[in-house]
C-alpha cells in the first residue's frame, strides 16, 4: 500500500525512544522530514543516529532534526513549530506521543502525581495542537495522531493520573475534530494496550508495589488478560499511525483506535 508520504514534515514529540521512537523511524523511512522533540538531548542524538541508519528509505533523502526541552513549557512546543517550518518549510503532520504518569495506590497519590501528568501529556497534547495549526490551517490540510492509551477507557485504580489524562484526551480530540475537518485538519487517537517499551516496565514496577506482588506477578497477570496472548510491538502502533497520517485515511477524523490484543471490555 503506498502511503505517499516521501517529502512531508513530521513532528514527533516524545520520539526519542518506545513508541514515539518507532514512529519516527518508520515516517522516516517512508521520506518524511522529522523533528523529534525529547527531555533527554543525550537520548534524542542517540534516536538520531539510529532513525538515520536505516536501510531501505523512500523519497530521497529525509532529514531529522532534533529538538530537546520539556512539553509543559509553552517555549519547547512553539521551538519544534519553529524548527519545523525552518528546516522543511512547514510542518503536515503532528503525532503527539510526550508523556508519563506514575501508578500507584490512589492514598499514596500526590496532587503533584496528578498535574505533572495533565501538565505534561494533556495540556502537552493541546499546546503543540495550538501551535500546529494556523499552519495546517493556512493550507487547509494535516494529519494529527495523539497516542492516547487503554486506560481512557478502562480506568485501573493503580493507574489513576494516566487514566484520567487519557480520558480527557480522547473528549478534547472527539469535540475538536469537528471544528478541525472545516480545516481539512484531521485528528485521530490511537490507544495502545501494554506494549513492549521500557516505559512499561516502569509501570509494572510502580502497579506491582502498589498491589504487593513481584514484578513478575504483575507482568504476568496483564499477559494473561490479553485475549491474543502477547503484549504489543511497538512498530504495529507505528504502522497504524502511518496510515492513519497519510491520504489513504482521508475520510477518518475523531476516531480512537485500540491496538492492544483484544484487551478492552467494553464496546
Amino acid at each position: 500500500m503506498g502511503l505517499h508520504l516521501a517529502g512531508k514534515a513530521a513532528i514527533v514529540t516524545g520520539g526519542s525512544a518506545g513508541i514515539g521512537l518507532a514512529i519516527a523511524k518508520s515516517l522516516f523511512k517512508e521520506g518524511v522530514h522529522v523533528v523529534i522533540v525529547s527531555r533527554n538531548l543525550a537520548k534524542l542524538n542517540e534516536a538520531k543516529a539510529a532513525i538515520e541508519a536505516q536501510d531501505g528509505v523512500k523519497g530521497g533523502s529525509p532529514k531529522v532534526v532534533v529538538v530537546d526541552g520539556d512539553l509543559r513549557q509553552a517555549e519547547t512546543v512553539q521551538r519544534a513549530a519553529e524548527t519545523a517550518i525552518s528546516h522543511f518549510g512547514g510542518i503536515d503532520i503532528l503525532i503527539n506521543n510526550a508523556g508519563s504518569a506514575r501508578a500507584g495506590s490512589f492514598l499514596d497519590l500526590t496532587d503533584e502525581d496528578f498535574t505533572d501528568t495533565w501538565n505534561l501529556k494533556l495540556l502537552g497534547y493541546i499546546r503543540t495542537i495550538r501551535a500546529v495549526l494556523p499552519h495546517f490551517i493556512e493550507k487547509k490540510r494535516g494529519s494529527i495522531v495523539n497516542i492516547v492509551g487503554g486506560a481512557g477507557r478502562t480506568p485501573s485504580p493503580t493507574f489513576l493520573p494516566g487514566g484520567t489524562t487519557n480520558a480527557a484526551l480522547l473528549n478534547f480530540a472527539k469535540g475538536i475534530s469537528r471544528e478541525l475537518a472545516k480545516h481539512g485538519v484531521r485528528i485521530n487517537s490511537v490507544s495502545p494496550g501494554l506494549t513492549d517499551t521500557e516505559r512499561a516496565g516502569v509501570l509494572a514496577e510502580q502497579q506491582a508495589a502498589a498491589k504487593g506482588i513481584t514484578i513478575e506477578q504483575q507482568l504476568a497477570e496483564r499477559a494473561a488478560d490479553i485475549p491474543l496472548g502477547r503484549i504489543v510491538d511497538p512498530q504495529e502502533i507505528a504502522d497504524l499511525v502511518l496510515f492513519l497520517a497519510s491520504d489513504k485515511a482521508a475520510s477518518i477524523t475523531g476516531a480512537e483506535i485500540l491496538v492492544d490484543g483484544g484487551q478492552q471490555p467494553g464496546v
